[in-house]
């Protein structure tokens, strides 16, 4: 139950949340699926590694069997000017650490090592220095704009080729990333952490895409609370996903601390009040999403 699509498995342990903690408390939960996502070209080895050391760390064997079958990793580029600067390389090694996770002999460890999805890759046009990403605005050039979708759509293209779906991370640039999308012609996979409006998901969703919620909609102020609930409203049933983002984006009541993919049930008891369902009904619609999306069998994910 309340499956998470996005987090940073690495990043929320190095801010002090208990590993071993975490997945257990999930896979006491029977979480269905959660999902460590990539953001550089190199990161996806270590990632891996990672965490299968806190999965074995874990005494209790039923526990770690069941982390096992719930976790699943995605590979990907975040467009840091590092990475954007240095974008055809990286691409490269990008592709080669995909098929040395895929091609690793895992034996002693039956891991769900097969990349499920291509991403976070996507465009950020929000300026603030002092922020988690350390973006500046001087450092973006119209040149830099240029490589920035380049960098884009050349995992758009990969994850085509791939035939995986792509976690889009887009803020601040709408219009730019629906010009990517549709000049690349491959609609298939998330608009992660929501952050526009109704009619903007509207535009996503009428080319397939999945919409992901995070934490960030339970900040939403009073005066706002009105499009918020009607943006949730529009999502249909079978395209809403729930994300943490962690170690991001803490759900109120914990807002401004590190998150952790323990604190997802906050996030999905606010989006559950808003479509008038419960959380568990909630939790299934997104699950069954899940098992569509990524082509995974959930036993109690039945059509109707």
């Amino acid at each position: 139950m309340y499956s998470d699509t996005h987090f940073h498995f690495e990043n929320f342990i190095s801010r002090g949340i208990n590993a071993q903690e975490t997945l257990s408390h999930l896979a006491e939960s029977d979480c269905f699926f959660a999902l460590d996502i990539g953001t550089e070209h190199d990161d996806l080895i270590h990632r891996i590694k990672t965490v299968k050391d806190a999965v074995t760390s874990i005494s209790d064997k039923t526990i770690q069997n069941k982390c096992r079958n719930f976790l699943y990793f995605s590979a990907g580029i975040w467009p840091s000017a590092e990475e954007i600067k240095n974008r055809k390389e990286n691409i490269d090694i990008l592709k080669e650490k995909i098929k040395e996770a895929e091609s690793s002999s895992q034996n002693d460890f039956p891991f769900n090592t097969k990349i499920i999805a291509l991403g976070e890759c996507g465009l950020d046009h929000h300026w603030n220095p002092s922020g988690e990403d350390h973006r500046n605005a001087e450092d973006f050039s119209t040149d830099m704009f240029k490589s920035e979708k380049e960098l884009f759509e050349m995992q758009l293209l990969l994850a085509k080729d791939l035939s995986l779906p792509v976690i889009i991370h887009s803020r601040d640039a709408f219009k730019e990333t629906l010009e990517s999308v549709k000049k690349i012609g491959y609609h298939n996979g998330i608009i992660h952490c929501y952050s526009y409006g109704k009619t903007e998901a509207k535009e996503f969703l009428d080319y397939g895409w999945y919409i992901s919620f995070s934490g960030s909609v339970t900040y939403t102020k009073k005066r706002c609370m009105n499009e918020m609930e009607e943006l949730i409203k529009s999502i249909p049933d079978d395209r809403i996903l729930v994300e943490t983002d962690s170690p991001y984006l803490a759900p109120v009541p914990f807002r401004g601390k590190v998150n952790s993919p323990s604190l997802i049930k906050n996030t999905y008891d606010f989006i559950a009040k808003i479509k008038e369902i419960s959380s568990e009904e909630l939790s299934a619609l997104v699950d069954k999403n899940i098992s569509k999306l990524f082509n995974i069998t959930k036993p109690d994910c039945k059509e109707n």
